[in-house]
């Protein structure tokens, strides 16, 4: 893999960025504190600003390293992160990206995580290179997975019991697009 870094991605509706010290207080306010937002994911809601200050500034000081992707999922109309997507889990070998997302409950179903995910598909495989990208999601949050089939991301099975988040030990679906198949597909 050849990795940019976090770099400055725009679509029609977004601009995906690095996160800055500054967007402590939205991130808090806009789906860090939500309970709704944590209620699949493995990190649990978050009762302080300096509970967001001290994540705000580990991505930070990760961005120096080129193979650390985390993006703020900004509307260009609000001017604000309201949630984020970001490489959870990496394998060079494989050359894999395991991609991660939330936003705040309050801009669900309108297709923000959607266009995000979509726009840094191409930057994996076309600029960084890499052979694999893919997400999970847990059955019970069905709609993960709408966002994965909508990004072009093929259902490749449940694993049992192969995965934790907040509610325990569960399932996992398990979405995957390989860098041949998408060539394919922008081919046509």
């Amino acid at each position: 893999m050849e990795h940019k870094g976090t770099v400055r991605i725009e679509t029609p509706r977004l601009i995906l960025r690095e996160f800055s010290m500054d967007d402590t207080d939205a991130a808090f306010r806009n789906w860090e504190s939500d309970d709704k937002v944590t209620e699949f994911l493995r990190w649990t809601t978050m009762h302080s600003i300096s509970e967001t200050e001290n994540v705000m500034r580990e991505w930070v000081d990760n961005y120096a390293d080129k193979s650390f992707y985390q993006w703020a999922i900004v509307p260009k109309d609000l001017g604000e992160p309201i949630g984020t997507i970001s490489v959870v889990g990496m394998d060079e070998k494989t050359e894999k990206v395991h991609i991660g997302y939330c936003i705040g409950s309050k801009w669900w179903k309108q297709g923000y995580t959607s266009e995000a995910f979509s726009a840094i598909i191409p930057f994996f495989f076309q600029t960084v290179k890499v052979n694999r990208i893919e997400s999970q999601h847990d059955p019970n949050n069905p709609n993960s997975g709408k966002v994965m089939k909508k990004c072009g991301l093929k259902y490749e099975g449940t694993l049992k019991k192969a995965d934790w988040n907040n509610k325990g030990i569960v399932d996992a679906c398990m979405y995957g697009l390989v860098a041949d198949d998408y060539f394919n597909t922008i081919k046509e």
